[in-house]
């Protein structure tokens, strides 16, 4: 696995540490109704690869639809921190913006993939666009 990198929410009650699939280089965003809403862009890990070392009385599970992902959230700031992914429950995504050092913004260009025709539910589109930033020149 990769090197651990620490992570918390926004307040800091909840803090965890990750190790990453294949680096950054799995980010991107869903277009399910959920993602849409939360506007964060997710990175993979394995299960293994996260560890919470503080606040593990502070997060806070949602499920929707199917009920199959678990949406981990900080009950306190009410910052997402992972998910264990429905499309593929071996895998956490993890939201890039609690990692410690790193920006959403970082990444000027982010794979959107298909969630509203999931894979599971055999329709999906795969990837079906991109986010861009470019920063405001000077």
């Amino acid at each position: 696995m990769s090197e651990k990198l620490n992570a918390q929410c926004h307040c800091g009650a909840v803090a965890f540490t990750v190790e990453l699939t294949d680096g950054f280089n799995t980010i991107r965003r869903c277009s399910c109704s959920f993602c849409r809403m939360r506007g964060a862009i997710a990175v993979s890990a394995p299960l293994a690869g996260i560890k919470v070392v503080r606040g593990q009385d502070k997060l806070t599970e949602y499920r929707f639809h199917t009920k199959t992902a678990r949406h981990f959230f900080c009950s306190v700031c009410g910052i997402y921190t992972f998910h264990q992914r429905r499309s593929n429950p071996e895998q956490y995504g993890v939201n890039v913006a609690c990692i410690e050092n790193v920006s959403p913004f970082d990444f000027p260009i982010v794979e959107v993939t298909d969630g509203v025709n999931h894979p599971n539910d055999g329709a999906s589109n795969g990837v079906i666009g991109y986010l861009t930033f470019q920063p405001k020149k000077a």
